[in-house]
């Protein structure tokens, strides 16, 4: 007997389901989580020791080295939105992601050429005399272009890996109540943070003990791996299709919501018609009132048979206007994020601390002064465990229903917690330097003060905890403000936050050091450590910290 047409549909759907269940699932996972795993592993392997090789190898002063530092690591975090635009926009996730670790591997290579062709770097300093060769314009091109190309595969890949693993997971699973979107969100900066641990200890003791070659080579092997096994699993992603241009369309609200500004917004909808084509609004929302003039329909000849606008620069949907509106109404609470991804930011004052100091972890066994930001991490990692294996289990318990602690909440006490390392930092610094100089080191920045460098593990812990709340509660909070659509920009927004903090961190450095180096007085901000006074510098932190405390509290 030959099927009807019910039955053939029946029969087809059922003949592809399984091929549909296929895509996505945790079975991606691994691929997706270690694409961006080898990417930190690389990436932050290379930036504790950078000054390092900026000054011993490139000649660089103290101010200068770190100025750069902080331009590279402020374009790493730039990146990641315009990543975040072009994903949502034009390429999707998949594609930005694949091209994004092309360029984190050619950078990563070029980077590598610097220590293995000596014609690439200046010539090493001479000890007899003070001053050192300059590196020639084309020695500094390909430096900044191995660091410019190692930027821009961040923006791709960042931005975009926790989106594209939430894709694969939202296919399969229910992950849409704010339980698992909160453990998710903490596990997978947990992973991350293991890869950093890694990139800490085993990347920087090879920099250390085997030398540049070999401490650069192995970070761009790792992203050659990295981007291999991402596009292993090309076919078994989840990839959704580009609805529209999230540029353009912000641009187009804005040029529209201009153009009737002589439209007249009652205090009641009923008479007026918004144009709902593909909305998930029924009625724009009351805030940014003046916005909702882009989706009045002034004419229904604006309007094709098809629901679609004709000209969609002089009429929106109301979707476009309410990404426009959560985007500009998550600024301020963005904003104050900043100044605590500043006073982590400060990563070359604690290495020249620990540095100066005993880090003998046994008498055979000393810890690489660029290790110690794996207290950082460990905080955060097991902060992370902590959180959501006993502190959540147990208080929902004992409370008899489940507890969940605000985001907002979270963000405020990882401000909090910065303050906190930011003060023990200035303490354990004066401390040392004043040892220091009791021990007649003053002139002499290289000697080791009899004095432990385990008493810095407070501030990186503190900044680890700081981090855990602050950061992770801000990517949850973006994620479960925006649409689907925008959280790509969603999850990059703590990045660019981290940008902008780099930008104003060189902005403060060279202030203070400017100010306090005149009249022939020795900077805060000194090559020698111990004539130099980073405990001011840190104090200043601490006062900023203080007043943003109370600006988050205004904001939010």
């Amino acid at each position: 007997m030959e099927m009807s047409t019910d039955h053939k549909i029946k029969y087809q759907l059922q003949q592809e389901e399984p091929l549909q269940r296929r895509k996505g699932g945790l079975f991606t996972m691994p691929f997706i989580i270690a694409n961006e795993a080898f990417e930190k592993v690389a990436s932050y392997g290379l930036l504790p020791n950078m000054i390092v090789y900026l000054m011993k190898d490139y000649g660089m002063s103290f101010t200068q080295a770190q100025n750069v530092i902080f331009f590279w690591t402020a374009a790493t975090n730039f990146m990641p939105i315009f990543g975040a635009l072009f994903s949502d926009s034009y390429l999707g996730r998949f594609l930005t992601i694949g091209l994004g670790s092309i360029f984190s591997f050619l950078g990563m290579f070029l980077l590598w050429l610097t220590a293995m062709i000596p014609e690439a770097r200046p010539d090493p300093c001479d000890p007899r005399i003070q001053a050192c060769k300059s590196a020639s314009p084309s020695q500094y091109f390909l430096l900044i272009s191995s660091f410019a190309l190692i930027s821009i595969g961040a923006g791709g890949i960042r931005p975009c890996s926790l989106a594209f693993g939430a894709d694969q997971i939202d296919n399969r699973e229910n992950s849409n109540n704010l339980r698992v979107l909160e453990r998710y969100f903490g596990w997978y900066y947990a992973s991350a943070a293991l890869s950093v641990v890694i990139a800490l200890t085993g990347i920087v003791y090879i920099q250390v003990h085997v030398g540049w070659k070999v401490g650069f080579g192995v970070p761009a092997i790792l992203m050659f791996l990295s981007t291999c096994l991402f596009f292993i699993a090309s076919s078994f992603y989840v990839k959704h299709k580009i609805r529209t241009c999230l540029l353009t369309s912000f641009i187009q609200v804005l040029v529209v919501a201009c153009r009737n500004w002589d439209i007249d917004i009652s205090s009641t909808d009923s008479e007026v018609w918004y144009h709902l084509k593909e909305s998930t609004y029924h009625v724009p929302t009351n805030k940014f009132r003046f916005l909702n003039k882009a989706c009045i329909i002034r004419n229904p000849e604006e309007v094709g048979s098809d629901g679609i606008a004709l000209n969609p620069w002089t009429l929106c949907s109301v979707d476009q206007v309410e990404e426009l509106k959560v985007l500009i109404r998550v600024i301020p609470l963005w904003s104050a994020g900043i100044m605590m991804s500043i006073n982590i930011s400060q990563s070359a004052f604690p290495y020249f601390q620990a540095q100066s100091m005993d880090r003998h972890l046994t008498s055979n066994f000393e810890v690489p002064a660029g290790s110690f930001g794996l207290f950082t991490i460990i905080a955060l990692f097991v902060w992370v465990m902590i959180y959501d294996r006993i502190v959540l289990p147990v208080a929902s318990k004992i409370r008899g229903e489940p507890v969940h602690i605000g985001m907002k909440h979270r963000m405020g006490i990882g401000l909090f917690l910065s303050f906190l390392g930011t003060v023990a930092s200035a303490a354990v610094e004066h401390f040392r330097r004043s040892k220091a100089i009791q021990q007649g080191y003053l002139n002499n920045p290289s000697a080791v003060v009899d004095m432990s460098a385990y008493w810095l593990v407070p501030q990186y812990v503190l900044n680890g905890l700081a981090e855990a709340f602050n950061a992770i509660g801000q990517t949850e909070f973006y994620y479960s403000q925006f649409p689907k659509s925008m959280s790509s920009i969603a999850s990059s927004l703590v990045g660019v936050g981290m940008a902008f903090a780099n930008l104003l961190a060189s902005l403060i450095l060279s202030t203070v050091d400017h100010a306090t180096k005149s009249g022939g007085k020795e900077s805060w901000t000194s090559s020698n450590i111990n004539k130099a006074q980073y405990d001011s510098y840190y104090w200043l932190l601490a006062i900023l910290s203080a007043m943003n405390i109370v600006y988050f509290m205004f904001c939010s």
